[in-house]
């Protein structure tokens, strides 16, 4: 799964124009994101996750979360995401203190024609290098340039800052320190215009922090992390009013399989959709402070209750036939097929897909054909022995749409066949070995 280095990203940024990548889960897959906070501005989705990079010596605590800076990253379709750049650094923040490394979960929200970005960070002189605080950079547009506030908000200590405006245009700020906190903001969206209060409704054993809260039909929905046992799984509470009292209602995704430690939330409704962005290990699956953002659909019970949202790979939006599809982002496989990184050494480049046996199959959902008249298919693969590939729609014993022959070898090698068969607009592919066995594959996609 080949993507845009990260030298072209910063060159681009640079030159005044921002990177492209076309991804599902993980997001982003030429830097390490985490904790998003998604929001909706006009017809893009725009997400504020925090940067994690690796500590080196002099440069933050190695073993330990290591975060220097923000970016913005924004999509139409939520599968075509620009980087518009960095958008603020721990040495552009007059109050921060510059070699701190701990620019942790931001958010951003829009109001009277500003956009306000709310960062969490050690500030200067702070006593042993501790002591959080939470600061605003404010913008005329969602990608920046953002300008930070001389100093913190007062009265405010923690992380994970939260901002939610409700429907009569009063502003709350949340946040976590141990526990989950809430004040009701100014006008002017930078001071407190109330004491802050202690949640204390969720659960009480276990840490509690990243709040993110929304509002649907009436009711409103308090997100947070919680070490129920060693790591965090995603919960919420609920209330009729913003500052609480919430009472616990669930878990909105259990712990990660992979054993991440942290998980970090928000949730948003885009084009008549809700849906759960969150993060995990994908790219760094031995070091768990190396993080990247995801996104799956999240349902509505009747009740209002929310639907617990399980992890994909498959991700959400519709990815276009003639892009480089990552069948690896799977849907659907038998347990024959191996999901592993190319190059171990340099996991950004992604994943590759191994058809063990004759039989192998997986399947990639949403596919869009619609625009192009596409008469091919190409696929980069190699195979341990000669073998024959076969993409079917809809099923295993689906129609046929194409077949193609890879011969044996090492080296990737890019293999191109007719259609057998006119797709429908939109597809669910199912991709099987009928013969051979040990076949990668990198990408496939239809010209």
């Amino acid at each position: 799964m080949k993507n845009i280095k990260y030298w072209l990203l910063l060159f681009g940024s640079v030159m005044g124009f921002a990177g492209k990548s076309v991804a599902q889960n993980p997001l982003i897959r030429d830097q390490f994101t985490a904790d998003p906070s998604a929001r909706v501005f006009g017809d893009r989705v725009y997400v504020y996750p925090s940067h994690d990079i690796k500590a080196t010596p002099g440069h933050g605590r190695p073993g330990w979360f290591c975060m220097e800076d923000y970016h913005v990253f924004s999509s139409a379709n939520l599968t075509d995401w620009t980087d518009h750049g960095m958008i603020i650094s721990q040495t552009t923040v007059p109050w921060a203190e510059p070699t701190s490394y701990s620019m942790w979960a931001p958010d951003c929200i829009f109001r009277n024609g500003k956009y306000y970005m709310y960062f969490p960070t050690i500030a200067k002189g702070s006593e042993n290098g501790h002591g959080f605080t939470i600061g605003v950079a404010t913008a005329d547009k969602p990608y920046g340039p953002f300008t930070p506030q001389q100093e913190p908000i007062k009265g405010v200590h923690g992380i994970d800052p939260n901002v939610f405006i409700d429907k009569d245009g009063q502003a709350y700020l949340y946040w976590a320190q141990g526990n989950l906190y809430a004040a009701k903001l100014k006008e002017n969206m930078l001071e407190l215009a109330s004491e802050p209060v202690t949640l204390t409704e969720m659960p009480a054993k276990g840490l509690k922090e990243g709040p993110y809260l929304f509002e649907r039909k009436g009711v409103y929905y308090l997100t947070y992390p919680h070490v129920a046992d060693k790591i965090e799984r995603l919960e919420y509470a609920i209330s009729n009013n913003p500052m609480g009292p919430f009472k616990f209602a669930g878990v909105l995704m259990d712990e990660s399989a992979s054993g991440c430690w942290t998980n970090h939330q928000s949730i948003i409704q885009f084009k008549n959709q809700w849906y759960l962005f969150y993060h995990n290990d994908d790219l760094s699956p031995n070091f768990d402070k190396n993080r990247s953002i995801r996104c799956d659909s999240l349902f509505f019970n009747t009740d209002g209750t929310i639907k617990k949202v399980i992890p994909t790979l498959r991700g959400v939006g519709i990815t276009k036939a003639s892009e480089k599809i990552q069948i690896d982002r799977y849907s659907d496989k038998d347990s024959t097929v191996k999901i592993t990184f190319l190059d171990t050494a340099k996991r950004f480049d992604g994943w590759k897909t191994t058809f063990t046996n004759t039989g192998s199959w997986i399947r990639y959902n949403r596919v869009d054909f619609s625009g192009k008249k596409l008469k091919e298919l190409q696929i980069m693969a190699n195979a341990a022995s000669r073998a024959n590939i076969e993409v079917r729609l809809g099923s295993v014993n689906g129609r046929l749409l194409a077949s193609a022959n890879i011969t044996k070898g090492s080296d990737w090698q890019l293999i191109q066949s007719s259609l057998a068969s006119l797709p429908p607009k939109t597809a669910d592919l199912v991709i099987i070995l009928k013969s051979g066995t040990g076949v990668n594959i990198d990408w496939i996609s239809f010209k």
